[in-house]
């Protein structure tokens, strides 16, 4: 796991590559700003046209969000909460998050293989990033944490919250988040640009591979047994 930053003119990157992953030392340069609007295939009973109500976490099983057809998992995306705005673009599909929003809840299907996923966030003041990918086991009736992304937690991401993701994700085993699971982790790296006031980044961009597993998960989310 690395951590590097540098300075420019108009911008202070900072790069965090995952374990597993090969080590660079060259920050990447922060993608443009998609439309403010969600372009993507949404899937299951919760989601009408270019939007999902989220899912009961309080139900037992699937909590409304139904399950994915054969050859295929269902994940869901939750973005938030945050008072900003915020994209996740997943193999080029724009699920977007408005400041009018505290959270938005999306469903689609992946089948195996890896699918990039692409969080951006952008606030003049200051930006709260937040972003969180869960699979559904359809044989246990459980979600699995596949990953999430959380900086400036009731508040706004600094340096000390970026530092805290970093350590957090030096702990994780081969990518896998959630042991449980049936996905992986992979090419994790992360940008923050431009400082706004406060030396608070102003723009945060994370990039990853989700790397999906044909296998069914057979442990629910949490069992000890899943760790041996």
């Amino acid at each position: 796991m690395a951590l590097a930053s540098v300075t420019s003119s108009t911008a202070v990157l900072v790069l965090l590559v995952a374990c597993g992953a090969s080590t660079s030392a060259v920050p990447q340069p922060l993608s443009a700003l998609p439309a403010t609007a969600t372009t993507a295939m949404l899937a299951g009973p919760l989601c009408t046209g270019e939007a999902c109500r989220c899912r009961d976490d309080g139900e037992p099983g699937d909590g409304g969000a139904g399950t994915a057809p054969d050859g295929a998992k269902r994940f869901e995306i939750r973005i938030g909460p945050s008072q900003h705005a915020q994209w996740v673009t997943l193999d080029g599909q724009v699920l977007y998050k408005g400041p009018e929003r505290p959270s938005e809840c999306f469903y689609v299907d992946l089948g195996p293989g890896e699918h990039t996923l692409r969080l951006r966030a952008s606030n003049e003041s200051g930006v709260q990033a937040v972003v969180r990918v869960a699979e559904y086991g359809e044989a246990t009736g459980s979600w699995y944490s596949t990953f999430d992304f959380v900086c400036g937690d009731g508040g706004v991401c600094d340096r000390d919250g970026l530092e805290a993701q970093r350590e957090r994700y030096a702990a994780v085993k081969d990518g896998k988040h959630d042991p449980c699971g049936s996905t992986l982790v992979k090419g994790l790296t992360w940008s923050s640009g431009r400082l706004a006031e406060g030396e608070v980044p102003a723009d945060v961009q994370a990039d990853l591979i989700l790397a999906v597993y044909k296998f069914v998960p057979h442990e629910a989310h949490g069992m000890a047994t899943c760790l041996d």
